[in-house]
C-alpha cells in the first residue's frame, strides 16, 4: 500500500486538476500554494476523500475516506461515528375510523 503517484509535472492548474482526477483512486491529495484562496479553489475541484492544503496538522474530527476505488465509508469525525449507527425509518398512516 502506498502512493499511486507522488509527483508529476504540469503546465497549468487546469492540467494539474485533470491529472489528479484522471486516476481511478481518490484517497487523498495535497495542494501547495502561497495563496490560500487559490489552493482552496483547486481543492474543491479534486475528486479525493481528503485534500490537504499546505500540509495542515492532523484533525481527528475531519472525516477520512476515499473516492472511486479508494474505498467507501468514512472514519473519524461525525461521518465516521455514523458508520457505527444503523438508521431505521418506520412509515405508516393512521387509520381513520368511519362512522
Amino acid at each position: 500500500f502506498g502512493p499511486v503517484l507522488s509527483i508529476q509535472p504540469y503546465d497549468t492548474v487546469d492540467e494539474a486538476v485533470e491529472i489528479a482526477n484522471a486516476t481511478v483512486y481518490g484517497l487523498g491529495a495535497q495542494v501547495q500554494s502561497r495563496s490560500l484562496d487559490a489552493a482552496r479553489a483547486v481543492a474543491r475541484r479534486i475528486r479525493a476523500g481528503q485534500v490537504h492544503i499546505n500540509y495542515p496538522a492532523w484533525r481527528p474530527d475531519a472525516p477520512f475516506g476515499g473516492y472511486k476505488r479508494s474505498g467507501n465509508g468514512r472514519e473519524y469525525g461525525q461521518l465516521g461515528f455514523e458508520e457505527y449507527l444503523e438508521t431505521k425509518a418506520v412509515l405508516g398512516y393512521e387509520t381513520r375510523q368511519t362512522v
